[in-house]
């Protein structure tokens, strides 16, 4: 099972070896890192992701979410996302805790630290989610396993979805529908294309193509350029 996770890191430095440890958790899906107050809060909110890393410091308050914030996010914000503080000593672990986080790991920050970090996120987060969808065309039903699903290309208002085998499914559902339906790791990259990132092979950004398992060429768009990024920080380790 994959986890999705937002860090946010006002010192470049500290973002860098913190994304370098991360590495060793390839389930573990970063899907933006962020140093800016507002962006960092936009992007939960759009994103939706599992986890939250944030840096908290003598900086904290001019450069990432303010501990009042993230007690307001669990007014408005479902799920709410688990948080983990970063921290350099214990001054701010009181605060932390009341405001939401519910770890607080003390640097210099190691693969053992987060590991039992996440090993307790493991344990409270859901239950696993059904790794099949159901596509209804009119009385027939077809079941899909999400791993099998490479790529899905609107056609008007139905969605074709090729899998991995060569077959193509049909679907009458918009390709609006999927992208707003389907697991974190399915990226929208042109207005006709969303694609399984663990199927991306290559991504070329001077052809603007998108290479699907080494065989599929998708074209992506300067629209969703954000997504790509996203898709890179995933399959550059």
């Amino acid at each position: 099972m994959q986890f999705s996770f937002i860090l946010v890191d006002n010192d470049d430095s500290y973002m860098k070896e913190t994304l370098e440890l991360l590495e060793n958790f390839p389930d573990y899906f970063c899907v933006g890192h962020f140093k800016d107050n507002e962006m960092a809060i936009k992007q939960i909110i759009k994103l939706k992701p599992q986890l939250v890393l944030m840096r908290i410091g003598n900086k904290f308050n001019n450069n990432v979410l303010s501990f009042q914030t993230i007690a307001e996010l669990f007014q408005y914000v479902h799920p709410i996302p688990y948080f983990i503080a970063l921290a350099s000593s214990p001054e701010f672990a009181l605060d932390a805790i009341q405001s939401g986080f519910s770890d607080y790991l003390m640097g210099p920050l190691s693969v053992h630290q987060l590991g039992k970090s996440f090993f307790k996120f493991e344990k409270r987060a859901p239950e696993k989610k059904s790794t099949v969808i159901c596509i209804k065309s009119y009385s027939d039903y077809q079941f899909v396993n999400l791993e099998e699903i490479v790529y899905l290309k609107a056609d008007n208002n139905t969605t074709d979805i090729q899998l991995i085998n060569g077959k193509v499914v049909n679907a009458y559902k918009t390709l609006k529908h999927f992208e707003n339906a389907l697991p974190f790791y399915f990226l929208r990259i042109h207005k006709s294309y969303i694609v399984n990132v663990n199927h991306v092979s290559r991504i070329h950004f001077s052809k603007s193509k998108c290479y699907m398992n080494y065989k599929e060429v998708l074209p992506f768009s300067i629209t969703y350029r954000e997504n790509i990024e996203v898709i890179i920080r995933k399959i550059d380790i």
